[in-house]
């Protein structure tokens, strides 16, 4: 582990949120934080310096007052600044790889709760290999987002057909730390029985004998993490319907939902995955992505 938690400020609300829930987090931790900010290149002329020494004394400004305002709500936390150039989604992704975290702002679907997932943002989860977290800014402006997004259960959803060890390291490491309860989802969709040229749900009785075989690998899935950490209350829960909903309706009080997304080396793509995409949109909490194999 780097022992260090990175936040990328654009000077959005939503990027001061961003900070302010990686403060606290730190702060969870014990380790420093980062805070940073990208200029992206561009192609200037030579009578464009002095609009390129405005531009460094307003993201200055920008790190100096956030990290001011941070060591206000932290007087112990250690907070480091600095500005990067390049394209953005590279710059933070770059920023991430010595880091434990990546923390971002996120703009929120107006009046829904729920996320709008800029370019910017999805690149640098598709760019990195480590943790990414989405933050939304609070919805009242007259309250900071100090422990925002802290209170409630961490959320997370679990694939028994694949390995899922990343996602559940990350998830009841985040349970333990802050001594909250730990949802683990799993959702199915009952396979439709064909004859006779037409198809048909299967039988009550069968549903529920498929269903409680699932219930059995997912509890026998956690198990190892749940004897690691037995301080952590654990609640299995296996639904019939679609994963992304389910995550998203969970999301609601939670302090954080965890998702993964698969590591995909093709230049082709998003890389993000159906479910993380759905969820990063729609969460009424902050989502955490974790990449695994």
């Amino acid at each position: 582990m780097a022992n260090l938690v990175t936040a990328g400020l654009d000077g959005s609300r939503e990027s001061v949120a961003a900070a302010r829930w990686a403060a606290h987090e730190a702060d969870l931790r014990g380790v420093p934080l980062a805070l940073v900010h990208v200029e992206e290149w561009l192609e200037r002329p030579p009578l464009a310096v002095a609009t390129t020494e405005v531009q460094r004394e307003w993201a200055e400004a920008l790190l100096r007052e956030a990290s001011e305002e941070i060591k206000g709500l932290y007087p112990n936390l250690e907070i480091t600044s600095r500005r990067l150039s390049g394209i953005p989604a590279t710059a933070l992704a770059h920023a991430a790889a010595s880091s434990d975290m990546l923390v971002l702002g996120s703009r929120g679907l107006g009046g829904i709760a729920g996320f709008i997932l800029g370019s910017i943002s999805a690149g640098a989860i598709a760019a990195t290999d480590q943790p990414v977290v989405l933050v939304r800014a609070p919805h009242d402006e007259a309250k900071p987002a100090e422990g925002r997004g802290t209170d409630g259960p961490i959320v997370t959803g679990v694939d028994i057909g694949r390995p899922c060890d990343a996602l559940l390291s990350f998830a009841f490491d985040e349970a333990a730390r802050r001594g909250c309860a730990l949802r683990v989802l799993h959702a199915w969709a009952p396979p439709p029985v064909v004859g006779s040229g037409y198809s048909y749900g299967l039988d009550l009785d069968v549903q529920e004998e498929i269903g409680r075989g699932i219930a059995t690998a997912v509890d026998e899935m956690i198990r190892p993490w749940c004897e690691k950490y037995p301080s952590v209350t654990v609640a299995p829960e296996v639904f019939i319907g679609q994963s992304a909903i389910q995550l998203v309706d969970a999301s609601k009080g939670a302090a954080l939902v965890v998702v993964g997304r698969r590591i995909r080396r093709s230049a082709y793509g998003t890389h993000i995955g159906g479910i993380a995409h759905a969820v990063l949109h729609h969460a009424a909490a902050p989502v955490a992505v974790i990449a695994h194999g």
